[in-house]
């Protein structure tokens, strides 16, 4: 099993994903430059937080140019894994791998802060760890964290269960005062249709370590190990031929 984290000019949690996956997570992880097209052989594609190019445009405009971007486009489309964090979930807006966009954060402000996600579909690949309604505690750090979809675009996607986590209270409440940037439904994180990809605005590589203060985000990466492991094909046992004494 093997996990790809892009570096994009401005990425500022790509060595910090970089680390909980290969230390923390003990998997198998490789760096990925934007201007590359080779993915080298992954099994999922994480794209980190930060402010790619800057953020000039719009959060995620122009590393949607990247010339990987258009690797990690037709690996999606195949089924691969990707995981996209804060500016990685802007990314997979602008990309057109998930429905939606990012506007400014209600108060127009930068948050920086921990919050609280609810756990609101436990049986996608990204939160089989976890259990339906569990409460997450996680950093976030956005200006363009308010997500938007039209009416009819969001009741699709509320149909189709593609709500994975909404910012709650410490109780699980879905409430106003806890949704701190304004996202339509509460919404911090949502999946593809198909299921094999999910953005969110909070930042999982930022609590998966008691020294942070919250192993929370690991939720996120076991859930990715034990559906990538699910996936791996059986290997076939390996027949031995008894050795033979003359």
């Amino acid at each position: 099993m093997k996990f790809g984290v892009v570096q994009f000019p401005g990425s500022n949690c790509d060595f910090d994903t970089f680390h909980v996956l290969r230390n923390v997570m003990k998997r198998e992880t490789a760096l990925l430059w934007h201007k590359d097209h080779d993915l080298q052989g992954v099994d999922c594609v994480v794209l980190p937080g930060g402010f790619s190019y800057g953020d000039y445009l719009r959060s995620g405009a122009i590393a949607r140019f990247s010339p990987l971007m258009q690797e990690v486009k037709a690996f999606a489309r195949a089924g691969g894994h990707v995981l996209g964090i804060c500016n990685g979930f802007q990314i997979l807006l602008e990309l057109g791998l998930l429905p939606g966009a990012m506007i400014r954060n209600k108060n127009l402000k930068f948050l920086c802060q921990h919050v609280r996600i609810r756990i609101e579909n436990e049986k996608t690949d990204f939160t089989r760890a976890g259990r339906k309604g569990q409460v997450l505690r996680i950093p976030i750090a956005h200006f363009d964290g308010n997500y938007y979809a039209p009416a009819r675009v969001l009741k699709d996607i509320e149909r189709h269960r593609q709500v994975v986590f909404r910012y709650c209270d410490a109780e699980g409440n879905i409430t106003e005062e806890a949704n701190v940037n304004g996202s339509l439904g509460n919404i911090a994180g949502i999946r593809n249709r198909e299921g094999n990809v999910l953005g969110l605005m909070p930042h999982p590589e930022r609590a998966s370590e008691a020294l942070l203060g919250s192993e929370d985000g690991r939720t996120i990466f076991a859930s990715l190990i034990l559906s990538l492991e699910r996936r791996k094909p059986a290997r076939r046992p390996v027949r031995r031929e008894r050795a033979r004494h003359d």
